[in-house]
């Protein structure tokens, strides 16, 4: 992107490492909590840190008790590890379903994370897949790979949610099916 970028002389808007970008994705948190209040716990999927840390601003003013979970791949936990050692941990382009989370965190994603986030979930592809299938069948609701980690993290937890408000922010809906059937056979 960067290359045509500089070669047609247009602008590069980055999809995650802008402070307008993490204003705007922390919109999904906002209008969640505008109609639900509250919230006693919060999962958003996790690659770049965009969302997540938009939300964690969001969800900071608006419900400052609510723990937020980031949630993404196992075999693409590098926020996991940065959260954890406190600092940016890079890893290799993972193999993953979730292919919108097969990036890393930027100093600006993570700065905000490691102070406003709870904790980083990781799960594995199998609960990706429960959790997209979940989706697809019960709730008739088509969510890439990407954005259904979030209700894979939500679901691992379900013995420590019983009975609290939860908010699970799922994203994307633009899914390559060949792809996603490629794995599931």
């Amino acid at each position: 992107g960067r290359d045509l970028a500089d070669k047609h002389g247009m602008t590069l808007i980055p999809p995650y490492d802008h402070p307008d970008v993490i204003a705007g994705q922390g919109t999904a948190a906002k209008e969640l909590i505008e109609d639900v209040g509250d919230l006693d716990a919060l999962f958003v999927c996790l690659g770049g840190g965009g969302l997540l840390s938009g939300s964690a601003l969001a969800v900071r003013a608006l419900s400052p008790r609510c723990k937020i979970y980031g949630v993404e791949p196992e075999a693409g936990n590098d926020g996991q590890q940065s959260f954890r050692s406190g600092k940016i941990v890079h890893i290799d382009t993972p193999k993953t379903i979730a292919d919108g989370l097969r990036t890393n965190l930027c100093e600006r994603t993570f700065s905000i994370i490691s102070r406003r986030v709870d904790g980083i979930v990781a799960v594995s592809e199998a609960e990706i897949i429960l959790a997209m299938r979940f989706l697809w069948e019960r709730m008739k609701i088509v969510v890439e790979p990407s954005g259904a980690v979030s209700l894979a993290g939500a679901l691992g937890m379900k013995g420590d949610l019983a009975g609290k408000n939860v908010g699970v922010i799922l994203s994307g809906g633009n899914v390559d099916l060949s792809g996603v059937f490629e794995t599931l056979a």
